[in-house]
């Protein structure tokens, strides 16, 4: 931030922590905003030849968004990342004008470029079954190899995201019929635990060495420190190669899996959205996208305008 004005510097920083406390925004998200507002202020310090204080960026124009714009994709910066750093940018404008009292009409009318979502790519049911079991056979040690198929199966059997799987403790064994989960944002929901999982899980803890002790992390690394997302990454591509599965059966595939195949099997689709704990039911809608004609098949036998 050494190009910035320290008027301006400030404000990011107020802006930045408002977003923290009000918005219960993740570390990740708050280091994402902070690299992509003080990069664009950054740009407008050289593209104007100095240091902007308040008052000047409140003066900012069509043609310097445009230039902005232009510059970060000269950069090598693909649609979708464009997109999200402009979202920032706006979030921070529409802040700083109503603090500053100036009108950022100029900031918040440039365009969002337009890209294609990309569709989550699960895998076919039997595919995410010979996952778990391949997943178990990556370790040499039994309690290793017991732990990571354990992992897998919260994933595809109960759709969490890896962060929440790893985030369980030792209070939380043996597993009940359900688990309350605190996602993104702090939000809490509950999820059914399978049979299998309980099952995964139980035999995990009897070969595990470390005792499950109440505040310690469930998952251990073989140090019995927290276990790493890179971890179960790594031991599913390995899985992947051996299956012939392709780069995109990953942790998080196996949540798209979750939610795909239960709407396959008729699963309703605010329902999975609870489960998976998405606030939009859009964001849920792109996870099963890929099954169109599922939705579409249930509507031509369900609908009583249909046929």
């Amino acid at each position: 931030m050494t190009l910035i004005s320290p008027a301006a510097r400030d404000a990011l920083q107020t802006w930045l922590e408002g977003q923290k406390a009000l918005k219960d925004a993740s570390d990740h998200t708050i280091a994402a905003y902070s690299r992509d507002v003080a990069g664009f202020l950054g740009f407008i310090t050289e593209h104007k030849g100095q240091a902007q204080g308040l008052g000047a960026l409140s003066q900012i124009t069509v043609s310097d968004m445009r230039a902005w714009m232009a510059f970060t994709r000269g950069q090598g910066v693909g649609s979708r990342s464009l997109a999200r750093k402009l979202s920032a940018v706006k979030s921070f404008y529409r802040w700083l004008a109503e603090r500053e009292g100036f009108e950022p009409t100029a900031v918040l009318s440039a365009r969002t470029p337009k890209f294609t979502a990309k569709l989550p790519r699960p895998l076919a049911e039997d595919a995410a079954r010979d996952m778990i079991e391949t997943v178990e056979m990556q370790s040499d040690t039994d309690w290793v190899g017991a732990r990571d198929m354990a992992v897998v199966t919260l994933l595809y059997g109960c759709g969490l995201r890896i962060s929440e799987a790893l985030g369980l403790k030792g209070r939380d064994v043996p597993l009940a019929e359900t688990l309350r989960i605190i996602g993104k944002g702090n939000k809490e929901r509950i999820v059914p635990v399978l049979p299998a999982a309980q099952a995964a899980v139980a035999r995990y803890m009897r070969l595990c060495p470390f005792p499950a002790e109440p505040d310690a992390p469930l998952f251990r690394g073989v140090r019995g420190g927290a276990l790493s997302p890179r971890a179960i990454q790594k031991v599913m591509e390995q899985a992947r190669m051996q299956l012939g599965l392709p780069a995109s059966a990953t942790p998080h595939a196996m949540r798209h899996s979750f939610a795909t195949h239960l709407l396959n099997a008729g699963g309703d689709l605010r329902a999975i959205q609870e489960l998976l704990g998405h606030a939009s039911l859009s964001t849920t809608q792109a996870y099963t996208a890929v099954d169109l004609n599922r939705i579409l098949e249930v509507y031509e036998k369900t609908h009583p305008k249909a046929g």
